[in-house]
């Protein structure tokens, strides 16, 4: 059931950011993360063979990019592309939107509000999925993982700024719905709202300790939130 947090912060915002993976999908639903890590650490083993011990410790594709920064711009440049187009493979047999996703982003564009995907993801994997679901038309900015540069990436608060920026927005008129940690702190540094979506268990706890103003269970208390009498 949504919360008067969760009210409160939708109706006052001029535009809602949309984390990708877990608030719209499951990236790698159909195509498992662990396996996209394993390609990128021979990849990278290949490159810079003496980050392959760090690289086989984790089954975590973000990791894998991280690591890539150390090997140099040519490596980091290699590592990414290979990423995005394991994420463009991934959504491709992702399946339907979580649960509730759709509802939301249809009710809070049809509300006035401006809306955006903001994505440690690749820009190119959003589109593509957002084409597919046939959801494009509603999402007026896409902000991927910054080009080679994944200091970038959340939780740095740049990815929102920018997003802001796109929809002519003031980032503290924003909220960013995310199902991470990162996500949450990216919004505190970016002085936007933020609503945790704890989409496992524990996850609830660990998001309002991180300092989301709200956090919810399901997708569609986005919708309810801003339907509600």
């Amino acid at each position: 059931m949504h919360s008067d947090a969760l009210i409160e912060l939708l109706v006052r915002c001029e535009a809602v950011l949309f984390d990708f993976d877990g608030p719209i999908c499951h990236v790698f639903e159909g195509h498992p993360a662990p396996g996209v890590a394993q390609t990128l650490t021979r990849l990278l083993t290949d490159l810079a063979p003496q980050l392959s011990e760090d690289a086989h410790s984790t089954d975590d594709p973000m990791v894998v990019h991280q690591l890539s920064r150390r090997g140099g711009s040519s490596v980091l440049a290699a590592v990414e592309a290979a990423l995005t187009a394991e994420e463009v493979q991934a959504v491709r047999v992702a399946g339907p939107p979580t649960p509730g996703a759709v509802d939301a982003l249809r009710t809070v564009r049809a509300s006035g509000r401006r809306v955006a995907v903001v994505s440690n993801n690749s820009a190119e994997c959003v589109r593509v999925y957002l084409a597919s679901e046939e959801l494009s038309d509603i999402v007026e900015a896409v902000v991927g993982r910054p080009a080679l540069r994944p200091d970038l990436m959340k939780p740095s608060p740049h990815p929102l700024l920018t997003a802001a920026a796109l929809l002519g927005v003031a980032p503290e008129r924003a909220v960013l719905i995310g199902d991470s940690l990162s996500d949450v702190a990216a919004a505190r540094a970016a002085a936007a709202g933020s609503i945790g979506f704890a989409n496992k268990p524990g996850k609830a706890e660990a998001l309002g300790a991180a300092g989301a103003a709200a956090v919810t269970h399901d997708m569609h208390d986005i919708a309810r939130a801003l339907t509600a009498p």
